[in-house]
């Protein structure tokens, strides 16, 4: 097992693989050796050479940030000698790239193709509260509603959440969007929609966002017009069941999947290990026809440009701009810092700024061009790469990428996480540590990447597990019974 990794000859610094020890010799390569000054933790940086103060911290062959005082070869590098180097709103130039050619490729799965012509990966009823007021009444439901589990229905799940009332704008707008984009989702093989009455976001105003949709599996119930709201659901979810039950898996084409990418409680091997297997991934599904999108704004910060200059033309490239200040703006408005986002576990993982936070998050948008800027709550349009505008908030980007038709998500960790979202949400972890401490909570190792293991050939593991997960097979959540949901609350509460 390799002790050290540096990234791209470019750079200034390496990532210890495994926890260092001060006075330890580490040959960097056959004409380079460093001896530490310090206990370098795993995930951590050490410089390659001395770096003069306010000079630049060079990793991933860009800088992640500016020495507040001078580094000795072989010092520690992390927050207490190195600060960002970021500022607020930019101008951007579209500077684009050579478009990277991708080798064809054709994969199928076994997925449950609806009469729009979308295609889910499970076969599900789900119970859609339009307001939060209802959601007990809607976990009341999902437990008497189990015995309507037949033929291929893989489970009936409530989707609690707050929201639907006392909203205004937007935000409103933003709540309203995404419980359409949910009603109508593949996955989902009957919807009961669970409204009030007297809330805002009403079952009337929720069938204004809905558009097309199969009436078949979608039933509708307003609780104050029911006698007994429970049994009157029950009785509901009975016709949707015997519909749904007679839906049957056959061989689809993998370009009609749509997958999400999102990572958190990252480490310093995340953008080294996990993310680029993401990204290896994601440039495979595209060859095939597939689509992915990538979100979490904030996390763009600092490696924006490498995305701008990715867009396949200039429309593309203002949108992704536009993606960028608006967020930015977001901050600002709320009296925020914006450049302040690497959480504690973050930096405990050896991640120092947010710089080095995003350039790593982004290896999971791979090499492909950019197809499609996604505003927050829409549903994809192109195939390729998309961009979609989310905060980094776990639950509230995952929910927002499955909105977005996004029918699995894949998460990458270096820290661990339980949560779920409303599609199978796979967990990969950056160390083989983790995976190996928290076996009920990951679902694949990209760990070993820092071993033995060659990038292309886990890709090529990774991509038929992720086709059998688009089959049927259970992820790790999945099998826990964790379904979770949250929307993203931007304004004012009446």
């Amino acid at each position: 097992m390799r002790d050290t990794i540096k990234i791209n000859e470019l750079d200034n610094v390496a990532v210890a693989l495994v926890d260092l020890q001060a006075g330890q010799s580490i040959r960097i390569s056959a004409e380079e050796t460093v001896e530490l000054r310090e206990d370098i933790p795993r995930g951590h940086k050490f410089a390659l050479c001395d770096i003069a103060e306010k000079s630049a911290v060079v990793k991933y062959g860009s800088p992640i940030g500016y020495t507040k005082a001078p580094v000795a070869k072989g010092a520690w590098i992390h927050t207490h000698n190195l600060k960002t180097g970021l500022g607020d709103l930019l101008t951007y130039t579209y500077e684009p790239v050579e478009e990277a050619q991708l080798a064809p490729r054709q994969a199928t799965f076994q997925g449950f193709v609806r009469a729009d012509g979308k295609v889910g990966v499970r076969n599900e009823i789900w119970i859609i509260p339009t307001v939060g007021c209802v959601n007990n009444v809607a976990g009341l439901i999902e437990k008497k509603a189990q015995k309507y589990i037949s033929g291929s229905i893989e489970d009936i799940i409530a989707f609690r959440h707050p929201y639907g009332c006392s909203q205004m704008g937007e935000d409103q707008e933003n709540t309203r969007r995404v419980l359409a984009d949910l009603i109508r989702h593949p996955n989902a093989g009957g919807v009961l929609v669970l409204g009030l009455g007297c809330e805002n976001s009403n079952i009337d105003e929720i069938k204004k966002y809905l558009g097309d949709y199969d009436e078949s599996r979608v039933r509708f119930l307003v609780s104050q017009d029911a006698e007994d709201e429970v049994e009157t659901a029950l009785e509901l979810i009975r016709e949707l069941a015997e519909q749904a039950a007679k839906a049957e898996r056959e061989t689809v084409s993998a370009d009609k999947l749509i997958i999400g990418m999102k990572c958190g409680g990252s480490d310093g091997l995340s953008g080294i290990t996990a993310n680029p297997l993401v990204g290896a991934f994601s440039d495979t599904l595209i060859a095939a026809g597939g689509t992915t999108i990538l979100t979490e704004v904030p996390e763009m910060f600092g490696a924006e440009t490498i995305l701008m200059n990715r867009c396949a033309n200039e429309e593309l490239f203002d949108k992704t701009v536009c993606l960028i200040n608006d967020f930015k703006n977001y901050f600002t408005s709320h009296n925020q810092t914006i450049y302040e986002n690497p959480s504690p576990g973050n930096k405990k993982g050896g991640i120092s700024t947010l710089e080095d936070k995003s350039l790593g998050c982004t290896q999971k948008s791979g090499n492909a061009p950019v197809r499609g800027v996604l505003s927050y709550g829409e549903e994809v349009k192109v195939a390729g790469l998309n961009l979609l505008s989310a905060p980094g908030n776990d639950l509230v980007a995952s929910t927002a990428l499955a909105a977005s038709g996004a029918q699995i998500v894949l998460f990458t960790t270096g820290r661990g996480t339980p949560f779920a979202s409303p599609v199978p949400t796979v967990k990969i972890s950056s160390n083989s540590a983790l995976a190996g401490k928290k076996s009920n909570w990951i679902d694949f190792d990209a760990g070993v990447l820092t071993d033995e293991a060659e990038l292309a050939e886990l890709k090529e593991e990774f991509f038929r597990y992720v086709l059998e997960v688009a089959s049927g097979k259970k992820v790790k959540s999945e099998e826990n019974g964790y379904h979770d949901m949250a929307i993203f609350k931007q304004g004012v509460t009446l």
